[in-house]
């Protein structure tokens, strides 16, 4: 074989038509979704203060993130590797600036360019246990973004049912057509300018328990109606 060959999924036509595909299944969707909002007030009122805000949810819950807040000018970060292309293009798609990067490759230039969209009146996206995990487990960059830019996380959690879980590294859920499908914010959480290595640690486990909890309850009111 032919170290030239490519595999089809990056053939210049499928890296076209596949996240045109994507985008189109994915607003059908939730043009479908009996949807709900819990916890809205928490991002309406650091809106109303002039923050932008870092919007974090688990990796698995990541489908249906693009329409949690609609029309909302953000920025979104999105790894290097060989499927974040895919999804780059499903993003821009979607009306996101993408910034390109992880905690393994590119990962102090993306830094830099979320801060710099922070400041420059973006909002912020980041799944903080992305891109490969390990599952539900909050890295320190979301809690140094927001602790070099003063502005809050806003943790937000999205459950569906009926639905699929994937048996994916991150149980990645996908919602059937036509299901009940609950968005859960969560309070804002400030980090304070002079959080040390400990106290970063501290806020690690306070997002990652808050997410959690967002998650559970998601579920809990997407099963029961």
């Amino acid at each position: 074989m032919s170290r030239h060959w490519r595999s089809p999924r990056d053939w210049p036509i499928s890296l076209t038509l596949g996240p045109w595909l994507a985008s189109h299944l994915m607003r059908i969707g939730m043009a479908t979704l009996r949807r709900s909002d819990v916890g809205r007030q928490h991002p309406e009122a650091c809106w109303a203060r002039g923050e932008r805000i870092v919007v974090a949810f688990w990796h698995g819950r990541l489908l249906m993130m693009p329409f949690a807040s609609p029309g909302l000018r953000a920025t979104v970060l999105i790894s290097q590797h060989r499927d974040g292309e895919y999804i780059t293009r499903i993003a821009e798609r979607l009306g996101f600036t993408v910034v390109r990067g992880s905690a393994t490759r590119g990962g102090a230039h993306a830094f830099k360019q979320l801060l710099r969209s922070l400041r420059h009146g973006s909002h912020v996206g980041i799944t903080p246990d992305g891109p490969k995990g390990p599952r539900q487990r909050v890295k320190s960059g979301v809690v140094e973004l927001a602790r070099l830019s003063g502005m809050p996380i806003l943790p937000v959690a999205f459950g569906a049912w009926p639905r699929t879980i994937l048996k994916s590294w991150d149980q990645f859920l996908v919602p059937y057509p036509f299901s009940r499908g609950v968005y859960v914010w969560g309070e804002p959480i400030y980090v304070p300018a002079d959080a040390d290595k400990a106290a970063v640690e501290k806020f690690q486990s306070l997002l990652a328990e808050r997410l959690d909890a967002l998650v559970a309850e998601a579920d809990t009111r997407a099963a029961n109606g």
